[in-house]
C-alpha cells in the first residue's frame, strides 16, 4: 500500500546511512476517513495527493523538533503491506493519518518529495508558527498557507542521495 511518511532531511540523511526507518512510523495514506473528507472525489490520484500534502504538513512539526534539518519540507513515497497500516482514529487526527508497524527500507522508498531552495523562508517561518496554527491562530494559519503554496520538487529514487547532497 502507498503511504506518505513525513521526515526531515535528517531523517533521509539517516534512512540512506542505514537503509531502514525502523517501526512503528506515522504515515498518512488513503484511508476511509480521508475518503469521507474528499466524499466527492472518487479520484484515487486526488485523495494520494492529499495524503501527501497532509504528510508535508506533518514534516513542519517534525522540523520544529529537528534543529539541525534543513528548514524543507520532505515526504517519502514508500509501499509496505497493507496488513501493517492501521488509520488514526482521534479527533484530532488529520484524515488519511495511519500507523505502519513496517519498517521503511530504501528498497521500499518509491520517490522523494523535497521542496526546493525558494520554499526555504517560507518554510522556515511556518515552523514557528505551525503549532499556533493547529491551535485555530488565523494569522499563523496563513504563514503555514505560505509554505504550503509551494510544490514540493519530485525525485526519483536514485536522484535522492544527489539531491540531499545539494542541500
Amino acid at each position: 500500500m502507498r503511504v506518505y511518511l513525513p521526515a526531515t532531511t535528517t531523517v533521509l540523511q539517516r534512512l540512506l546511512d542505514e537503509g531502514r526507518l525502523t517501526g512503528p512510523l506515522t504515515v498518512f495514506t488513503v484511508t476511509p476517513q480521508l475518503r469521507e473528507a474528499y466524499e466527492l472525489s472518487e479520484d484515487d490520484e486526488e485523495l494520494e495527493y492529499a495524503a501527501l500534502i497532509a504528510a508535508a504538513r506533518a514534516s513542519l512539526r517534525l522540523l520544529d523538533v529537528d534543529p539541525v534539518a534543513v528548514r524543507r519540507r520532505v515526504v517519502l513515497a514508500a509501499d509496505v503491506p497493507e496488513s501493517t497500516i492501521t488509520p488514526i482514529v482521534d479527533e484530532g487526527a488529520d484524515a488519511g493519518a495511519a500507523r505502519t508497524t513496517a519498517d521503511v527500507t530504501t528498497a521500499d522508498i518509491a520517490s522523494a518529495h523535497i521542496d526546493v531552495a525558494e520554499a526555504e523562508a517560507d518554510v522556515r517561518a511556518a515552523v514557528d508558527l505551525a503549532l499556533e496554527a493547529d491551535l485555530g491562530s488565523a494569522d499563523a494559519q496563513f504563514v503555514v498557507d505560505q509554505a504550503e503554496g509551494h510544490e514540493l520538487a519530485w525525485y526519483a529514487t536514485q536522484e535522492i542521495g544527489p539531491a540531499l547532497e545539494l542541500l
